[in-house]
């Protein structure tokens, strides 16, 4: 995602563990934990954005995400 960020990596890394914590605890297939992030973006984007800023948000998040997947195979 963010190449800088104003998070730590160490709060970012907590969070993750913690978070696939819960996914491991349910067995939740890859499938589940794709359904389930992609809830949370909604939910963030939906209850803590200007409905005017929602669209480019959710289109720079995607392309961040792209961006670290393509970045990621070579």
């Amino acid at each position: 995602m963010p190449i800088t960020s104003k998070y730590s990596d160490q709060q970012i890394e907590t969070i993750l563990t913690e978070i696939a914590a819960v996914f491991d605890k349910h067995d939740a297939s890859p499938d589940l934990v794709l359904m389930i992030a992609g809830n949370i973006a909604t939910n963030v984007l939906n209850q803590n954005v200007a409905e005017i800023q929602r669209k480019a948000i959710a289109e720079k998040f995607a392309q961040a995400l792209i961006s670290s997947i393509d970045s990621t195979i070579h």
